[in-house]
């Protein structure tokens, strides 16, 4: 049994300390009002300081973070954070602020939000961000209500829907919900690209915009792009441009130049920020000309969003310099194409054309079922690959794809990781062929096994 088998209170021994104070007779005795003293003694644990140091720290390694493993989860750009942002990020100068300072005691902060705004609308062909958006999410909703601005600063009221293609991701219809605007979907084509000719009949004067990310959440780069911006011009809509996917795009294209007009960066993303366990983000707002005048209007955080993950942009921008963030998107296209074409033979490759930063498989291609036999699932390999050391891709989505498994290994991890990890999905999938009963009760080797998430999902247990 380890320690993370055990409470903290499990541990405990009468008498057993960690610390040592010095004698209270040194010090005044200070008088505590009654009505503030505990009527029954205080539980808490008695252990040593080596028990509680063992504990928690195999409490921590229990968790699966980008620092102790390869985390190729699509869609989020789980790439590694260097650890000098963490040593910016953390300078008293710097985390020692408090909002509500005078404005002339916060000029060095102040020059690197000016500094970060400028190094983004270089980088994505925008005229000026707004920081305030504390998340990719809170940036979509910004963004949308400055969509909503500009038509009704036009007395263009009528303009109430936004265009979402079946492949976006779930927080963009979520946000155009929650900005009061209706959701037209346009389907995609066989090739995982928005259809053109599907498009062409949404358009019209109740169009306020699309919302798309390219490369989309296929890892497809829209090629009509240009067109789709044309028709959308063309009947008096924005187009907004989801950040989530921008990683493959660093140094190649820019989403200003292929006529987004708004657009939100997930800076815990595409500029390093470590964002498993729901945080930290930060989604700034950046727009092109139209609606530059309406760029301040939108309150939707009190003070400037999330500054430490500014900083530990910004010196991920400046510790690679102009020439190397170039280097980030290609070296990222470079690594999914080449898991993808090691694994095709394994598993199912819906569209077999080059992928940018990442790409999406459609479960395996022989999962195993025979005479009476379940075959292996998309979650089945999921949960194996953390017997291996690997964090599970994104699965199940997009819903484009029954058995969807979608591989995203951003453009930090070395050669030798990804020919491991390639190693160990061709394992898994000899597996599945021989024996899938192997991946049904995976995982082996985990501190936990595998919980039944549906009954967790139906019936939480929400305290003890």
């Amino acid at each position: 049994m380890k320690y993370y088998d055990k409470l903290i209170f499990e541990l405990s021994h009468p008498g057993r300390t960690g610390y040592s104070l010095p004698s209270a007779q040194q010090y005044p005795v200070a008088t505590i009002p009654a009505n503030l003293l505990r009527e029954s003694k205080l539980e808490l644990p008695e252990v040593s300081e080596v028990d509680v140091v063992r504990h928690y720290t195999n409490l921590s390694q229990m968790n699966f973070g980008v620092d102790t493993g390869f985390y190729p989860l699509g869609s989020c750009t789980m790439k590694y954070n260097p650890k000098i942002n963490e040593e910016i990020a953390n300078h008293p100068g710097f985390a020692g602020l408090h909002p509500l300072q005078p404005a002339e005691t916060v000029k060095g902060a102040q020059e690197v939000i000016d500094g970060l705004d400028a190094s983004l609308a270089a980088i994505t062909g925008m005229k000026h961000f707004t920081f305030l958006p504390c998340a990719g999410a809170h940036g979509e909703l910004t963004g949308l209500m400055l969509m909503r601005e500009y038509h009704m600063a036009r007395g263009d009221s009528a303009r109430v829907k936004v265009i979402v293609p079946d492949s976006a991701h779930g927080t963009n219809p979520a946000s155009a919900a929650v900005c009061g605007l209706q959701i037209v979907e346009v389907k995609s084509g066989a090739d995982g690209l928005v259809d053109v000719e599907s498009l062409k009949p949404l358009l019209g004067p109740d169009v306020a915009g699309i919302m798309m990310t390219n490369p989309n959440t296929l890892g497809l780069f829209e090629r009509q792009i240009g067109e789709i911006a044309k028709l959308v011009h063309e009947c008096g809509g924005l187009l907004y441009y989801d950040g989530a996917n921008m990683n493959p795009l660093l140094g190649k294209v820019r989403p200003g130049d292929m006529g987004f007009d708004i657009m939100h960066l997930n800076l815990h993303k595409t500029f390093s920020t470590p964002h498993g366990g729901g945080g930290p983000g930060s989604g700034p707002v950046g727009v092109g000309e139209r609606v530059l005048p309406y760029l301040r209007i939108p309150k939707t955080s009190g003070f400037h969003g999330n500054f430490g993950v500014m900083l530990r942009a910004y010196a991920y921008i400046l510790m690679l310099g102009k020439q190397n963030v170039k280097m980030a998107g290609p070296f990222a296209t470079l690594s999914a194409n080449y898991i993808k074409e090691s694994l095709k033979d394994c598993y199912k490759l819906p569209i077999p054309t080059v992928c940018k930063h990442e790409f999406v498989f459609d479960g395996l291609i022989n999962d195993g079922a025979r005479e009476g036999k379940a075959g292996a699932t998309t979650l089945d390999v999921a949960k194996r690959l953390l017997d291996y050391g690997f964090h599970a891709p994104t699965i199940y989505f997009p819903l484009l794809f029954h058995q969807a498994l979608m591989i995203e290994p951003t453009e930090t991890e070395s050669l030798e990781t990804l020919d491991e990890f390639i190693a160990v999905m061709k394992k898994i999938a000899a597996e599945a062929a021989e024996d899938p009963d192997i991946l049904h009760g995976a995982p082996h080797n985990a501190p936990i096994g595998r919980p039944d998430e549906t009954a967790a999902a139906r019936n939480p247990i929400l305290k003890a």
